[in-house]
């Protein structure tokens, strides 16, 4: 069994997974709210001491002892490490080694001396002969020991260590054919911020956080509509968002209105600025779908407003869409999983 926890800032993930001849069947999944779920949620009253209960609690809930796992993998969110694409000379490992330790210190704006890297040979670069392209990862050694502190804390032994934009992409590659021409946008919406990534066979991997999340829609309803933050948690997953130009008749009149300048809007100019970057940066703009994940992904008429404001496809990532098992586990808000669904066939990936 290969265990994936994705520590979020709001709720605790967990998938458990085993591998399989043809890919991976699913154990068991579920989540767990880290702050009480009769008061608002508030990011900056939230401390270690409520994040090792959630956990601990998560596995009471589910029934199932970490300790049993093969492998547990857990993520560091995007906005903590650096993610690079390079593109490098073929050559053995240990030399390909050497050199990534300095393309670090020259791609990645941090203390060289305080890093920890590693990296992933993604393949060929299809542009120029004899040379690959590799993925970089870096974070500060205090952002990795915290890491390993907070699992060691919630009882569980550190395994894997992975970096949530890869996860996420992993899940998809895993659930989706990727294109043969084209790129693939994810942007997972957590509770204080999303992060988006760009990729597609053989195109630059981006990733970039942006500073907007769930907590974010909420706390503006709450404030436009003077009504307390879970009853406007409530009221924004039961009825949604509606653009200006939307139906005001009597059955659509309790919806969300959107007038003046919103953190919808916000959301999507980020998200526009940031493709805009990757097209300058790569001189590839062809944007095929966008994929929204995370927990407030499912916030009825987010996919229309992405839709409409970037006129790009838009849907919800469903990460357990036809995973051998899937039906036997009952769970509310699929999209909330993807990344911990990414970080536990990362297991499989690396373990055989």
């Amino acid at each position: 069994m290969y265990l994936g926890l994705d520590i979020g800032r709001q709720y605790v993930k967990m998938v458990a997974a085993d591998k399989t001849k043809n890919g991976y069947k699913l154990i068991d999944a579920g989540s767990r709210l880290i702050p009480d779920p009769n008061s608002a949620y508030d990011p900056e009253k939230i401390d270690q001491s409520h994040y090792v209960i959630a956990v601990k609690e998560l596995f009471r809930q589910q029934g199932l002892n970490p300790k049993k796992a093969k492998v547990m993998i857990s993520g560091i969110n995007g906005s903590s490490a650096s993610i690079k694409q390079i593109t490098t000379m073929e050559m053995p490992s240990d030399e390909l080694k050497s050199a990534m330790t300095f393309e670090a210190r020259k791609h990645i704006p941090m203390d060289g001396t305080d890093a920890v890297i590693d990296y992933q040979i993604l393949g060929s670069n299809k542009k120029e002969v004899d040379k690959i392209d590799v993925g970089l990862v870096a974070c500060t050694k205090g952002v990795l020991n915290n890491h390993i502190d907070l699992l060691k804390e919630c009882g569980l032994k550190p395994g894997v260590v992975d970096v949530n934009p890869i996860a996420m992409s992993n899940a998809f590659s895993f659930i989706k054919d990727m294109p043969e021409d084209g790129l693939v946008v994810m942007l997972d919406i957590g509770a204080i911020s999303s992060t988006l990534v760009v990729y597609g066979k053989g195109e630059q991997f981006f990733t970039r956080d942006l500073p907007i999340g769930g907590h974010h829609f909420v706390k503006e309803l709450s404030e436009k509509k003077e009504i307390g933050y879970t009853e406007a948690q409530d009221l924004l997953f039961r009825d949604g968002i509606t653009s200006t130009k939307a139906d005001t008749s009597s059955e659509n009149i309790d919806q969300v209105g959107i007038a003046e300048r919103t953190v919808y809007d916000n959301l999507v100019e980020d998200m526009r600025r940031s493709l805009r970057f990757y097209a300058k940066q790569t001189g590839q703009s062809f944007f095929l779908k966008i994929f929204l994940t995370g927990g407030a992904a499912a916030t009825p008429g987010l996919t229309a407003i992405v839709n409409e404001k970037l006129n790009i496809e838009c849907a919800v990532f469903d990460p357990f869409d036809s995973v051998d098992g899937a039906g036997d586990i009952s769970i509310s808000n699929p999209s909330q999983y993807t990344t911990a669904l990414g970080l536990g066939i990362r297991g499989g990936m690396d373990l055989g």
